[in-house]
């Protein structure tokens, strides 16, 4: 090569790594809100929080069994499902119910009805679904403590010797908007956003979403304490610090959902514990650490509370199981 060639191709090296360069720079992504394209998205797609609580009693499961068009599936233990269980009713672990669903292709059905031991489970299950777009299920009211005295007894246990917690009548104001958590699915479209949180608080278990009163009322002020009553019941009494949300209205990113505090652990209570479950499935979908009251204030104020207690005398059935 003579020197010539020698200096050119030098010069044009450089303008070669040049280019390069600049053809492998990126410009750096944007950012998005994970969570509030999900609740956007949610909110605008059917907003199955404002249908909260869809359950169904006993009474109507019962008047359709033998219908193609009805699917039980029941979510308790293998050997809870092998002592009794409803005519027809399939036996699939709670984590898994999604799956099922659509392997099955239960969509194509009227009702599709999920069954735990106390109806709290089934709540968390069926919030979830819901969440996922599943418009035909329902959690069975009470759970199979409504359909049989041989599977009530988790039900009439805590009625029996009911806990008297003291509630306090005086309000506590929600604290001023703040921010969503942050969610980090790497996905960037609503549907999928919800297709990765959903799929992810399935595979915790409803172990990581519920909590005991006992363990609340050690230090109550270490939690966020939500009431999901209406008001008229919230000013009847309520865990002290606890703060009212309303049914339907109040979890929507317009109205109180920002309130909810991203730093403590948030425990929502209802009447009996299924709607609150509903409502802890969502917020953990959005990234909130809830976790739903078991028993609501069934198991903390039964005697004198306002509404929705459980009355065996009325709430349990004699249908038949299947052993």
């Amino acid at each position: 090569m003579n020197l010539r060639k020698l200096y050119y191709l030098m010069l044009i090296i450089p303008l070669l790594l040049i280019g390069t360069a600049c053809s492998n720079s990126t410009e750096p992504e944007e950012q998005i809100n994970e969570a509030e394209v999900l609740v956007k998205y949610l909110e605008a797609n059917g907003d199955p929080v404002a249908a909260f609580p869809p359950m169904i009693t006993a009474e109507s499961v019962f008047g359709n069994l033998g219908s193609n068009d009805q699917v039980i599936i029941d979510i308790r233990s293998e050997d809870a499902y092998k002592a009794g269980h409803i005519e027809g009713a399939v036996n699939v672990d709670a984590t898994k119910v999604l799956e099922y669903y659509e392997a099955n292709n239960l969509e194509n059905k009227s009702k599709v009805i999920i069954a735990c031991v106390t109806g709290q489970t089934a709540g968390w299950v069926n919030g979830l679904l819901r969440l996922a777009g599943k418009t035909n299920t329902f959690d069975l009211k009470w759970g199979m403590c409504s359909w049989n005295e041989e599977t009530a007894a988790a039900w009439t246990n805590v009625t029996v010797d009911p806990n008297a917690f003291e509630f306090v009548s005086t309000a506590t104001a929600k604290p001023a908007k703040g921010s969503l958590p942050k969610l980090n699915t790497g996905k960037t479209s609503g549907a999928d956003i919800l297709k990765a949180r959903v799929n992810a608080v399935f595979a915790e278990g409803f172990g990581e979403a519920k909590i005991t009163n006992s363990t609340v009322y050690v230090n109550p002020a270490n939690y966020f304490i939500i009431n999901y009553w209406n008001e008229t019941d919230y000013n009847w009494g309520h865990i002290e610090g606890a703060m009212q949300y309303t049914p339907g209205t109040s979890l929507k990113l317009d109205a109180d959902l920002k309130t909810i505090s991203t730093d403590k652990e948030v425990v929502v209570y209802c009447y009996t514990g299924q709607t609150s479950a509903h409502v802890t499935a969502f917020l953990r979908v959005m990234g909130y650490n809830a976790k739903s009251l078991l028993y609501g204030v069934n198991d903390m104020n039964y005697e004198t509370m306002p509404s929705h207690k459980f009355v065996p005398e009325s709430a349990v059935h004699n249908y038949p199981l299947v052993k």
